[in-house]
């Protein structure tokens, strides 16, 4: 049996006595060595220099009742025993001097004794291993009776070696994973990893996060969660703000994300806050980051770093503290090769990125969250619906195999069971329902499917602004994106599409009105010639 070795402080109160009914009194350091079942091989006593004399007293008692128990003082000063700063230097000090050696040596550490300051930072050295000890707590005795030395409790900071509290956290970590996947099992290993990872981060940084994926990956869910996450922890006190940054353009993506003074710009007639002003305190997630422009991106880039900003026409910087999220579905890098990203805020963003797997990627997490789907249209409209066995079966055949594109991943998904849903009649989704939802899904798939029309317009200006544009129009720009492809110029372009009004022209200038044309809908001719 390995020598057991306890250090602590001497009890500048408790420990006292010189006169003989001190031995009728509880004193926590002598009654340490007073258990048969807790054999005290040396004993460090600390103490300061001013009670040495009772160090010395504690010591020869000590010889009294346990003679096999070596003292050893150690004179330990502290200007100020409260100043939590001070103590744990001290100690952590002593600990890093002191010959440890765990393998031939079994450690106590006394919390019975000094201030409630000395016991935190035993705990803090303890609980780092900073100090390769165990915990011991002496208990006075209820009644003094014949020098009862009371009672005492080991407690060992390895919590892996309390079944209950590891059962506890195994449970409290698997409640917040499902707290981030919105209560859905899933049962894509590299999925759940990745939440796992996600919520530690989550909850022990403030750092940026940045989530990738493609459309409809639930980045923004996700984005949401991990707020309600640490709003619940009381991390944050302030809103979630979600920008959709795809949707500023020019001035107005500096007003909304920075706010603006009275009179910086015509139509400016009163002060706006600005979006980062309204997440302070909070989270602010900005979806689709690599649509900003740069100088957007240099802002938020300082807003980050030093937590204020310019507002648009003003003179005296506001401040924000918040934390970011972004999210974007393009390769960042790539961005920051064709110069439309900047290299600083990646690299600013770049301390955790989580990559958010489509839905064909986790096929096998379909069924669950097809339950999800059910459940949140019966939350929304109030009718549960349910599918037949063999319904389900049909479905979920055909949504886990190779013919399921979901181009809109989880979005799809959604709008699929809505739409099944509310078809369904009394509740009951039929096997006839599912298969007029396939055949649209496969048809919508067909037209939207990469190297269409409608898929190339959506890849340069977005699925939010698409739809806002008339089939005529899109049919139009379609036509005038594949003239493009084909043209090696912005003028080799203009002269095919403009070919026949060009000629009742004494003087034309086609490059600039295609230039106008594309501008319209946020299209450049780099951004065709660099998707081709």
């Amino acid at each position: 049996m390995k020598p057991r070795v306890v250090i602590g402080f001497l009890g500048t109160t408790l420990d006292q006595g010189k006169t003989p009914d001190r031995w009728n009194r509880w004193r926590p350091t002598v009654a340490l060595c007073q258990h048969d079942d807790l054999v005290i091989d040396r004993l460090d006593l600390l103490h300061s220099r001013q009670h040495t004399a009772l160090a010395d007293r504690v010591t020869r008692d000590i010889g009294q009742v346990s003679p096999e128990t070596r003292v050893v003082p150690h004179a330990t000063e502290f200007k100020d025993p409260w100043d939590f700063e001070e103590v744990y230097a001290a100690l952590h000090a002593f600990a890093r001097a002191y010959p440890f050696d765990p393998d031939r040596e079994d450690y106590l550490i006394n919390i019975t004794t000094g201030t409630h300051v000395v016991q935190i930072c035993w705990f803090l050295l303890a609980e780092a291993r900073v100090v390769p000890a165990r915990l011991l707590q002496m208990t006075p005795p209820k009644r003094w009776k014949d020098g009862a030395p009371g009672t005492y409790g080991i407690i060992d900071l390895d919590l892996s070696r309390y079944d209950l509290i590891a059962t506890r956290f195994g449970a409290e970590q698997a409640e917040a994973q499902s707290f981030l996947k919105s209560g859905i099992e899933t049962r894509n290993p590299a999925f759940n990893h990745m939440i796992d990872r996600i919520e530690h981060v989550a909850i022990k940084s403030k750092a940026p996060l940045l989530l990738t994926g493609p459309t409809g990956a639930g980045k923004s869910q996700l984005a949401r969660r991990i707020y309600e996450l640490k709003h619940a922890r009381h991390q944050v006190k302030g809103p979630f703000v979600e920008v959709n940054c795809a949707t500023l353009r020019g001035d107005q993506a500096m007003s909304a994300l920075f706010g603006h003074v009275k009179g910086a710009f015509t139509g400016a007639t009163t002060d706006r806050p600005g979006l980062l002003k309204a997440a302070n305190g909070g989270v602010l997630f900005l979806d689709e980051i690599g649509e900003l422009g740069l100088d957007e991106q240099a802002m938020i880039l300082r807003a980050i770093e030093e937590k204020r900003f310019l507002p648009v026409g003003a003179d005296k910087e506001t401040q924000s503290d918040f934390q970011l999220i972004a999210g974007t579905n393009r390769d960042l890098n790539a961005r920051v090769a064709e110069g439309r990203f900047r290299e600083d805020l990646l690299a600013r963003l770049n301390l955790w990125i989580f990559r958010l797997p489509g839905l064909k990627e986790r096929r096998e997490d379909v069924a669950p969250n097809l339950d999800y789907e059910l459940k949140r249209h019966a939350e929304t409209s109030g009718d549960m619906v349910t599918f037949n066995k063999e319904a389900r079966e049909r479905y979920l055949a055909f949504a886990t195999s190779p013919e399921a594109l979901w181009l809109a991943n989880f979005r799809d998904l959604g709008a699929s069971v809505t739409r099944m849903a509310t078809l369904a009649l009394s509740g009951r989704i039929t096997e006839a329902i599912v298969m007029e939802e396939i055949e649209r899904l496969k048809g919508r798939w067909q037209r939207d499917e990469p190297g269409s029309d409608t898929s190339e317009i959506e890849r340069l200006i977005g699925r939010e602004r698409l739809s806002e544009i008339d089939l005529f129009d899109q049919a139009q720009l379609a036509a005038v994106i594949r003239t493009c492809r084909q043209s090696r110029s912005l003028s080799e372009a203009g002269r095919m599409l403009f070919a026949v009004s060009r000629l009742a022209k004494s003087s034309s200038n086609d490059a600039d009105r295609l230039k106008k044309y594309l501008a319209r809908y946020g299209i450049s001719w780099s951004d065709i010639a660099d998707s081709a």
